[in-house]
């Protein structure tokens, strides 16, 4: 594999140079440029802050997966070259960790089967495999004392020791699964009966043993969680940790605790957040071990509540709102290396900015300029290293130098450019911020993103995000990519309408009983916002996509603006509020969104139920469903297929029977690129 990647200013000029200037046959962009893209994660900066280790996916389109391998690059040297340190043909390494003396790093692999803990050294050598726990394990953390690590896995409740497995079925047995309560099945899974559970091993070596106690409940938690969600303290002797406790309302419920444990499961885990019903997450030990840093919502059952960031004394117990008067949403904590201030993450209109949060007195400081920033790593001297991306640009890795003003932004230094081969000769795209009064007069920010160097009218592809709490942000997206449409010719209209994310908790709260108000209201402001904007905006010439929210909004659209659009894209969208009611696994969102359950509160759900205005659909349709999606089940697409042939609707329907609510596969992603772009072509004209 062949990449460039350099370090430091004076590669930041290489990397644009490289990206800029582009041989007189630049070509376009295209969905098989997107899924052949190198992708940047986990990084981690060892002890001494000498080297950042991270993982490199490369796609591997006949086999239809990514894989990936594992790099070091030296902090302290400008143009260093990257050293590949962890790497098994047609396998998976991932997941770096410095040891506490920066000597070794530890990842995971599945090179011997399933996934497990492996070492190796910094200066090299042969790799060293240091779990063999059946079943493997879903991830490890490191003791800052480096005489232990925790590791989780899914096992039987009740579970003693990581080598506690699921006895196998009995060859008599059918193939039947019972349920006696929720979760039946979860995002793309059907429940087996065990529980993602935390276990802790001596790395001289020993049994791994539960922390658990008599909890049941899934730490970190499904379908997302990982590391984040756990926290060892300073001295090594104490594990915290994300869980929500099991039960028959464990489908109703976003009350994630933050529990205490001593790391050698002699005692029974303590409930630190028990007083609040809703959400605690994201346990951080401060760098003195006296503090616990962690995020909160208010409203119990609400899942996109405002994540406020808290800090605990761990001594005495006693906790304080840090950000309670930011009115912005945590989505990540990191400590400084000196205490003094905490570094996170959060929307921030059409960015995803990182923030230092003063310890002391909760003053927030922005210190990144636009675009999506995550993955920070604290340097131990100051400064941070953090990947970055943007509606232009794949994510690479940034250093931002210490700042001892704590006032003026320091000027970031690119560490990686591992795919400026790959988009060297690659025409840009324009992208363009414009704001507009949308629903009730509220102000609301939305982009275009269209071709460079192209006269006359622009076909429009008004792409509108999920959650529906979210944001189509400055950022970069390997399924819903706005510069692989505008490539192709089209004028991407993105539009932040009411409830998206970045603009306020109120903003946010908007879309609560609303989904077919505020919301469709702002689409229709803002795309003629930036046809007025945008010469080149042919407003009237256009279609709609969208999924998850965004594929209930074109089943609304179908509807109640069904000469808004020449066709329309559908993907896992809500079709039969009622039906899904029944069918989707997370009910506390869907609860919440209508103002309770549907026995409860039909009004709620029929008020904004796309099935009831089928009589008006006549726009062509798109519909794009997988069969493991669990959230937004595939016969809410079937349905509104059918209900499209048997009007007479022009429509087609695809089926990904290996994808669940996101297409993730390489060749299942061209094939959905191509299906949707072919789409939009035929009815445009284009």
């Amino acid at each position: 594999m062949k990449y460039l990647l350099q370090a430091g200013l004076g590669a930041l000029a290489l990397a644009q140079s490289a990206l800029a200037v582009a041989p007189a046959a630049a070509r376009p962009f295209t969905p098989s440029d997107m899924v052949s893209l190198n992708r940047v994660s986990a990084p981690a900066v060892s002890p001494d802050g000498k080297w950042l280790a991270y993982q490199l996916r490369v796609t591997d389109l006949a086999g239809n997966r990514g894989r990936t391998d594992l790099y070091l690059l030296d902090l302290g040297k400008a143009g260093a070259t990257p050293r590949m340190i962890a790497s098994a043909p047609d396998k998976n390494e991932s997941a770096p960790a410095f040891s506490a003396d920066g000597k070794s790093l530890y990842y995971l692999s599945n090179r011997s089967g399933d996934d497990q803990l492996w070492r190796v050294s910094v200066a090299g050598g042969s790799a060293e495999q240091v779990t063999r726990a059946p079943g493997g394990i879903s991830g490890f953390l490191l003791s800052p004392t480096g005489d232990r690590v925790a590791l989780w896995a899914d096992r039987p409740v009740g579970a003693k020791t990581l080598d506690d497995t699921k006895p196998a079925a009995l060859p008599s047995a059918g193939t039947g699964r019972v349920y006696d309560q929720l979760f039946a099945r979860h995002w793309d899974a059907w429940s087996d009966g065990q529980r993602s559970q935390i276990f802790v091993m001596p790395l001289s070596g020993g049994k791994a043993v539960s922390v658990m106690g008599a909890l049941v409940g899934d730490s970190p938690s499904k379908p997302f969680g990982g590391a984040e969600e756990i926290a060892w303290s300073a001295d090594g002797r104490t594990l915290f940790f994300a869980l929500r406790e099991a039960g028959r309302i464990e489908p109703l419920s976003t009350n994630l605790d933050i529990f205490a444990v001593p790391a050698d499961g002699g005692a029974a885990p303590v409930n630190l957040t028990d007083a609040n019903d809703a959400t605690d997450t994201m346990p951080a030990v401060s760098p003195d071990g006296k503090w616990l840093a962690y995020a909160a919502m208010k409203r119990p059952g609400y899942e996109s509540d405002r994540l406020v960031l808290m800090l605990r004394d761990i001594a005495t117990g006693e906790t304080k709102a840090l950000t309670g008067n930011w009115d912005r949403s945590v989505a990540s904590i990191a400590w400084e290396a000196d205490g003094k201030g905490i570094i996170v993450t959060a929307d921030d209109v059409l960015d995803h900015p990182v923030f230092r949060v003063d310890a002391a007195s909760g003053k927030v400081t922005r210190l990144t300029q636009a675009g999506h920033a995550g993955s920070v790593v604290p340097l131990p001297g100051g400064g941070f290293v953090h990947a970055l991306d943007s509606i232009q640009s794949p994510a690479d890795f940034w250093k931002m130098p210490p700042n001892s003003s704590k006032k003026a932004l320091g000027k970031p230094a690119r560490l990686t450019a591992v795919n400026a081969e790959k988009l060297a000769g690659i025409d840009d795209v324009s992208v363009q911020r414009y704001s507009f009064k949308g629903a009730n007069g509220d102000t609301v920010w939305g982009q275009i993103v269209k071709p460079k160097g192209v006269t006359g009218k622009l076909p429009v592809a008004m792409l509108v995000h999920g959650g529906p709490q979210g944001s189509f942000s400055d950022s970069w997206s390997y399924r819903w990519n706005p510069k692989a449409f505008a490539a192709h010719g089209y004028a991407a209209v993105i539009v932040d309408f009411h409830g998206s994310t970045g603009y306020g908790q109120a903003f946010t709260d908007s879309i609560n009983k609303d989904w077919g108000g505020k919301p469709l209201e702002d689409l229709k402001l803002g795309l003629a916002a930036a046809a007025a904007k945008d010469a080149q905006v042919d407003a009237g010439n256009g279609c709609a996509l969208g999924a998850s929210y965004g594929g209930y909004m074109m089943n609304w659209i179908a509807g109640n603006w069904p000469d808004g659009f020449k066709c329309l894209v559908q993907h896992d969208g809500v079709f039969d509020a009622r039906a899904m009611a029944y069918e989707t696994e997370e009910l506390w969102f869907d609860e919440w969104e209508h103002g309770g359950p549907y026995h409860e509160n039909p009004q709620e759900f029929e008020k904004w139920n796309p099935v009831n205005h089928v009589t008006r659909w006549k726009t062509p349709m798109l519909v794009v469903t997988g069969e493991k999606d669990f959230r937004i089940p595939y016969t809410q697409g079937l349905a509104a297929f059918t209900a499209l042939q048997r009007r007479g609707v022009p429509s087609r329907l695809l089926v990904f029977p290996d994808e669940n609510h996101w297409v993730l596969k390489p060749r299942n992603s061209l094939q959905w690129y191509d299906e949707a772009l072919g789409w939009l072509d035929m009815w445009t004209k284009k």
